[in-house]
């Protein structure tokens, strides 16, 4: 089956590359809006549908991620998209291009083409065996409202309930602030965006990070069809990696809602019980009751018992925030 299932596209003859900007080439390009992405952003994203593989068709999801100047990656989930019925199985990886107007995803058994949002898939005998439709799917927890005794950290209004807060032209809380109120247990709700840089790389590509507490961090990352490593979107760096990626293409709002227990100190200062963690990603939950054993690395707040503010890294990336709120744990 896995044979079957490993995808490219269909090349098109004579086709020339259309033309890449000045801009789109330099290794720190960014782009916040779609408008200002550039040639190859309107092939990126996820793609969904069903491919026959022998005389039965089977539901296939497929992510196609840009890595600049017209190169690209591609990853096949059998079943659908994660949390969208992924079952699991180890996704098939290959590489691709942009040709003219269509992107060219290259396959060990078959090939396919990628143009006008929807990916054709075909086999080694040329014959179409999947059409896929772009998928934009959202966060079911988007525009969440703050329940009733819950602290409003950010609702666009002002930065002013954060400590080197900043707003954007378009009223977006900036990457690098720390909030003045001090949490401990409760429910942290955050919505952010990634920015998108195609040309850049692991740490450097739309890096951030949400801090319960100063002390731990949930990474923010553009992580888009990555493994889904601690140290990748949805990790908490250094002790845990999520069950599944579900970072969404850069450019779209996403969304993390934790559940959050404070560590207990004694009276001699020393731990008694490690804080705990429950994560949401985009809805889908990633962590469950993980033991926050350590401080994060480079985290600004040592652990402690008393409580610590919300902080949001600046790693040198435009990340952009917005609804944020935490509803502190009922005695």
């Amino acid at each position: 089956m896995k044979k079957t299932l490993l995808t490219g596209i269909l090349l098109l003859l004579g086709a020339v590359p259309a033309p890449i900007s000045a801009d789109e080439k330099a290794q720190g390009f960014t782009a916040l809006q779609a408008d200002k992405a550039g040639a190859d952003y309107g092939f990126q994203g996820e793609y969904a549908g069903k491919i026959r593989s022998n005389d039965t068709e089977i539901d296939l999801g497929l992510q196609v991620i840009a890595e600049g100047q017209g190169r690209f990656a591609w990853v096949a989930w059998v079943g659908g998209l994660p949390g969208a019925g992924w079952n699991g199985e180890t996704p098939l990886r290959g590489a691709g291009e942009r040709q003219g107007d269509a992107v060219i995803l290259k396959g060990d058994t078959g090939r396919g083409e990628v143009r006008g949002g929807s990916v054709s898939v075909y086999n080694m005998e040329n014959v179409r065996v999947a059409e896929l439709s772009r998928v934009q799917r959202m966060s079911p927890t988007l525009g969440r409202k703050p329940p009733e005794g819950a602290i409003v950290l950010f609702d666009g209004s002002s930065a002013d309930e954060f400590e080197g807060g900043r707003l954007s032209d378009d009223k977006l809380l900036m990457q690098g602030c720390t909030s003045r109120k001090k949490l401990g247990s409760g429910e942290l709700h955050v919505e952010f965006l990634l920015p998108w840089m195609p040309n850049a790389r692991g740490q450097g590509r739309g890096n951030s990070g949400v801090y319960l507490q100063g002390r731990y961090e949930v990474q923010v990352l553009d992580s888009f069809g990555l493994t889904g490593e601690q140290n990748e979107c949805g990790g908490i760096y250094s002790i845990s990696k999520p069950l599944l990626n579900m970072c969404l293409p850069p450019l779209a709002w996403q969304t993390y809602d934790v559940q959050f227990k404070a560590a207990q100190f004694g009276a001699d200062g020393k731990k008694q019980a490690d804080g705990l963690i429950t994560v949401r990603h985009n809805g889908v939950v990633i962590h469950e009751q993980v033991r926050l054993t350590h401080a994060t690395t480079a985290a600004p707040v040592a652990e402690g018992a008393e409580p610590g503010p919300l902080y949001l890294q600046d790693h040198g990336n435009q990340v952009r925030y917005r609804n944020i709120w935490f509803d502190p744990a009922k005695p």
